[in-house]
């Protein structure tokens, strides 16, 4: 599908279910993703969010089995519950420079993920169960990691904080068993349990 560049909105349940999909162009005037929009679209093998988009909607790419990369465009400003969730097989979540979005990932296969400096916050439940994550740097524009961020990483073996944070939500990283190192700041005031 290649969508003209008049449209500015892709609606809910667009082409949910177009399990024969396997490429779509979205262009720089589309601002919104509808919930549901490409959910069991399971021929999409990568998607490249522009940068005019700023809202992703839940579910949007539900159940997208056979994709193996995203690219999240930096307007993204709101990304909704579960959008990318049941998209086993993508390996690799880059995440444009300026993009300035509170991370949620809901990606359990990631082994690779850029952050951008401009990203201020770890949402919770950000990587949780990501148990293919071995490491990840934390750039210094992060000041704040959410509840559960890493939860059940169970590959994570190192975490460096940077400076920038000051506070850790409870349970960020509960369930880490191969976590063998990490650092936290003089800059931390509070840890959750």
């Amino acid at each position: 599908v290649t969508i003209g560049n008049r449209l500015t909105s892709i609606g809910g349940y667009a082409f949910s279910g177009c399990s024969g999909l396997t490429s779509v162009t979205i262009p720089n005037s589309v601002t919104s993703i509808g919930i549901s929009a490409f959910s069991s679209c399971s021929g999409l093998t990568s998607i490249t969010i522009p940068n005019s988009v700023t809202s992703i909607g839940g579910d949007a790419f539900y159940n997208c089995s056979g994709l193996t990369s995203v690219t999240i465009g930096k307007g993204v400003t709101s990304i909704g519950s579960d959008a990318f969730s049941g998209c086993n097989n993508v390996k690799e979540l880059i995440y444009a420079e300026g993009c300035t979005t509170t991370l949620r990932t809901y990606l359990t296969s990631i082994t690779s993920v850029t952050i951008p400096n401009s990203v201020t916050s770890i949402g919770g439940n950000a990587f949780r169960d990501c148990s293919d994550l071995t490491s990840i740097t934390i750039p210094s524009s992060v000041t704040s990691i959410g509840y559960s961020a890493f939860r059940d990483c169970s590959g994570l073996t190192c975490v460096t904080i940077p400076n920038s944070v000051t506070s850790i939500g409870e349970y960020a990283f509960s369930g880490c068993s191969s976590l063998t190192s990490i650092t936290i700041p003089d800059g931390v005031t509070s840890i959750g349990d």
